[in-house]
């Protein structure tokens, strides 16, 4: 993967060609505002290319109406990406003639996730910067510490000075909305005296809700056999502390000693430190794991999980779920706990039988799911139609307004979002 990369700047001979033809495409819609469309150029800085960041991103710049450049850094050394990652645009950004330089100044707007420094690269920018919107798929104030980490406050600050740089502050559910502000006053009751306790009310100012759209492939209906063999049980997070997979596996050995008959798909991405959990599994599961590799080429993601029988989330952290949005949109019976995001994204029709309580919970009704049944492939159709709320084809509709009004701002104060998002809705907005 290119350490950065740019959807519209060429170099060379054709250079000039590329750039003038890529200028014409950008200002020809917006000067005759055909069909109502206001095509605008936006920047967007993703230091942390990788998972959901990596699949909302180029959702947005495939999806959008308006164009949109990506330039990206490798998903790795998070920390250093928060504290760094801003020098680094910067220093490729500032000068256009510079390889990989485009100036910031040229664009409509600016879009930024989470995991760099907002306030950083706009002290640099200057005036040169566009109005800001900062994407939280994940907020330091919240995010789980593994065994071996100690709580680090400058991260909470970078986040706190990210959203207060910003024009407009998106969370990705109202779950996580709601969790930032509730941490907010705890986090900055830690400091001895002068606590700026202003900022609360600055940042939920300009703060909204919207879900990330999906790259959701178009089913008219599930496959109604699922293949032979016993039910297969999807695994599609992250191999990292935060998705437990301890939990996860647990409930596998409780279901074992029940008899239970399962196989299991194991699809998440691999970082460099994989929990022991893991290895472990390979021992006790054996041959029950028909697949163990993470899936980089979509159409063959997809089709795996057009397998998949139950899909299942044991995660401590889950702001969203994309993956399990994939996967129930693929024909998936969920199982997944009652106490992050997911209220919020299944229909509440379906919360009694999807979502659980705790571990005694979770097993109880996995084994239900296994045992299958009529009423489970009726569920089946209708969460796979439930899930179409969160593809990109209706989603990119409410970012493109988002980001229109964001443009005009150019500097005005903020006018005050307004939140409307139910579970399951598909209404969640920003004005």
């Amino acid at each position: 993967m290119p350490e950065s990369r740019l959807s519209a700047v060429g170099e060379g001979p054709w250079s000039s060609i590329s750039k003038a033809l890529s200028a014409f495409r950008t200002q020809w819609p917006r000067a005759l505002n055909i069909g109502g469309y206001n095509t605008l150029r936006f920047l967007l800085l993703e230091p942390f290319f990788g998972g959901s960041h990596r699949d909302f991103a180029e959702g947005l710049v495939k999806h959008s109406r308006h164009e949109i450049d990506l330039v990206t850094l490798p998903p790795r050394f998070w920390k250093w990406r928060m504290r760094g990652a801003a020098l680094h645009f910067w220093g490729k950004l500032r000068n256009p003639a510079s390889k990989g330089g485009v100036w910031p100044g040229s664009y409509d707007g600016l879009i930024v996730s989470g995991l760099m420094s907002l306030a950083d690269f706009k002290s640099m920018a200057g005036a040169a910067c566009p109005p800001a919107m900062v994407y939280f798929h994940e907020s330091q104030l919240t995010y789980p510490l593994a065994t071996d980490e100690a709580f680090d406050a400058q991260f909470g600050f970078t986040d706190i000075t990210t959203a207060l740089a910003a024009d407009r502050v998106v969370f990705n559910s109202q779950t996580h909305f709601d969790s930032f502000f509730d941490r907010l006053p705890g986090f900055l009751g830690m400091m001895p005296d002068y606590r700026p306790n202003w900022v609360m009310g600055e940042i939920r100012r300009k703060a909204c809700v919207l879900h990330p759209g999906c790259s959701l492939p178009l089913y008219e209906k599930p496959v109604q056999s699922r293949g032979t063999g016993p039910p297969l049980i999807v695994w599609n997070h992250r191999w990292e502390f935060d998705k437990n997979p301890e939990a996860f596996f647990e409930g596998l050995y409780a279901l074992l000693d029940r008899g239970d008959d399962f196989r299991v798909a194991l699809m998440g991405e691999r970082y460099r430190r994989i929990p022991p959990a893991f290895d472990r599994a390979g021992t006790i599961l054996g041959d029950r794991i028909v697949h163990d590799a993470y899936i980089t080429d979509k159409d063959a993601y997809h089709g795996m999980l057009r397998r998949g029988d139950i899909v299942v989330s044991t995660a401590f952290q889950e702001n969203f779920g994309i993956s399990v949005v994939e996967a129930v949109a693929a024909g998936c019976l969920p199982l997944l706990p009652r106490r992050l995001s997911y209220p919020e994204i299944l229909p509440p029709a379906f919360h009694r039988d999807f979502l659980y309580e705790g571990p005694e919970d979770f097993i109880e009704k996995l084994s239900r799911l296994i045992a299958g049944g009529h009423r489970m492939s009726m569920a089946r159709e209708q969460l796979v139609r439930a899930m179409g709320a969160y593809a990109w084809s209706r989603a990119a509709a409410r970012y493109d307004t988002l980001l229109s009004e964001m443009a005009a701002l150019k500097g005005a104060p903020c006018k005050r979002p307004t939140t409307s998002v139910g579970s399951n809705s598909g209404l969640d907005k920003c004005e």
